[in-house]
């Protein structure tokens, strides 16, 4: 791993309600009943605790607690009255508690880990007084991916009994935690959010910019304060474990009810699968309530939402004392509520070592996470007195020539391969080491010869670097070896454009990978637009 480890808010939009009972109808799946306003009862009257679980949630069954907790506060931030109540989050300081090699963010990204804590001290008591003193942990994570333009969001969530190499970190007390091999939930229970942080870009290489963390009791309160949600089921759910029944059809959920219903194992295939599915379904309708118009324009109502919210969510201290960052998250999720929000778990598959645990399958793992970290959307922009901006250079339209200048056998060859996959014309790949060494630091090069287009071929190309952008460098280097280079779909048109160099050195950051779900791992992107009564 290398040495490393947010757009202008737009005015608030209300997102149409939900259709009503004789809308629905004559679409013809008999409607979803009246709205139940309920409410949450007293607020949440403590935070903390070292509890711990009876029934353990499945990866993604915390999701709605966290996301709405995170947009809802910022929904109407730019009034003082809800300025004001955001200045009830709970902030933690964490920044000088996590490790000092991190990741850095240089695409403008933002990305946020949501997670829920099962603490069973003060209200949450009644989940299971019997595992009091059993410790805490997070039985699902996600990470909340908000692109650059903040006009997409990827939220992946990361199964809970993953076997993963946890790295030495500091709990969120000073005190150091050894690095252990264990499921990655039980970095929370050792080690707290810190640890958790610190783990989760140990393995990805995605700077966490921060976090957002709500409790049973944190939940219910927000899902009273929305006046529930409304959810439809194929088939009725009786079940003792959750302490839930529910009849077929459209049915109002309460707080109370909708944790249960979060919480539900004993339903469907009992798949952890469908269960992700289930829960990230909820999720959407949870964002959709927070910010429909029935909300926005009821201040009574939005008040207590937002001051409940407030109440039950913990978050890191600089988030807390940023309402702006709230606003813009919030004014994102509501624009995305339209388009619509993808949702991913970690390709995964059964621990050869315990049957009872997974582990992550590769390379798709390690792609999914090179795509979110390597985001990026360059907006060219022209000075007013340079006249006309010229067409940007495609892809398509660039012969690049790699080399090696790092002794490290095949690389030029592995990067010509990510260069062809976004269009690039890669025509050779060659060894630039000298008899001096390798060279210390990478270059784009053009020929002098090609001054007039050379520049703009080459920028081309270094926009899709990563690390800080790279100025075209005038010249070309003579490369010990050359060879002609295959891609694995044959070019059937060659560009007449100018031949670039990349010329790799010990300072390679590596190519931006456009963010987008591979191919292989699109069966597991859910749909939450898919009514499950449908």
């Amino acid at each position: 791993m290398s040495d490393h480890r947010h757009v202008a808010v737009k005015e608030r939009q209300a997102v149409p309600a939900v259709p009503g009972r004789r809308a629905s109808r004559r679409a013809g799946d008999g409607g979803p009943p009246p709205e139940d306003r309920a409410r949450g009862g007293e607020p949440p009257r403590g935070r903390g605790g070292r509890g711990s679980r009876t029934r353990r949630i499945g990866p993604g069954g915390w999701a709605s607690i966290g996301l709405t907790g995170l947009l809802v506060l910022g929904t109407l931030g730019g009034y003082k009255l809800y300025r004001d109540t955001l200045g009830n989050i709970e902030g933690v300081s964490i920044k000088d508690k996590l490790s000092e090699n991190r990741p850095v963010n240089q695409t403008g990204a933002l990305n946020v880990l949501l997670v829920g804590s099962d603490t069973r001290e003060g209200d949450n008591l009644r989940y299971g007084q019997k595992m009091a003193d059993a410790g805490k942990r997070t039985d699902t994570i996600i990470l909340m991916h908000i692109s650059p333009n903040r006009d997409k969001a990827t939220l992946v969530s990361f199964p809970r009994d993953s076997m993963v190499d946890m790295p030495a970190c500091r709990n969120e007390n000073g005190a150091p935690v050894a690095a252990r091999h264990d499921m990655i939930n039980s970095a929370y229970n050792v080690g707290g959010i810190t640890c958790t942080i610190d783990t989760i870009e140990a393995l990805t290489d995605i700077r966490i910019d921060h976090f957002v963390e709500v409790d049973f009791t944190g939940f219910k309160n927000i899902v009273d304060a929305l006046g529930g949600i409304r959810i439809c089921l194929k088939s009725p759910v009786d079940s003792k474990k959750a302490k839930l029944t529910l009849p077929a059809g459209w049915n109002n959920l309460n707080g109370e009810k909708a944790l249960g219903y979060v919480r539900l194992r004993d339903y469907g295939d009992g798949s952890d699968i469908q269960r992700i599915k289930r829960q990230q379904v909820f999720l959407t309708k949870v964002v959709q309530k927070a910010t429909s118009s029935d909300l926005l324009t009821d201040p009574a109502r939005l008040l207590d939402f937002v001051t409940q919210a407030a109440r039950s969510v913990r978050m890191d201290e600089e988030l807390a004392k940023d309402p702006q960052t709230l606003v813009d998250i919030a004014s994102s999720a509501k624009a995305l509520t339209a388009s619509g929000v993808k949702f991913i778990t970690v390709p995964w598959g059964a621990d050869p070592a315990d049957k009872n645990r997974v582990v992550w399958k590769q390379p798709q793992a390690n792609e999914l996470f090179e795509s979110i970290k390597n985001d990026t959307e360059v907006v060219p922009t022209a000075s007013p007195s340079s006249g006309p901006a010229k067409p940007a250079v495609k892809h398509e339209q660039v012969r690049v020539q790699v080399f090696n200048g790092t002794g490290k056998p095949g690389l030029a060859t592995e990067v010509a391969g990510k260069l062809a996959a976004q269009g690039f014309v890669v025509t050779h790949v060659g060894d630039a080491t000298t008899a001096a060494g390798n060279v210390p630091a990478t270059a784009v090069r053009y020929g002098k010869k090609d001054a007039a287009e050379g520049p703009a071929y080459a920028d081309a190309l270094a926009a899709r670097l990563s690390g800080e952008k790279l100025a075209p460098t005038e010249g070309k280097v003579k490369p010990g070896t050359i060879t002609k280079y295959a891609p694995a779909t044959p070019i059937t048109e060659t560009p007449a454009g100018p031949v670039v160099q990349l010329v790799i050195g010990d300072d390679w950051k590596g190519v931006r990978v456009p963010t987008k779900i591979p191919d292989s791992l699109k069966d597991s992107v859910v749909d939450t637009k898919t009514d499950p009564c449908q």
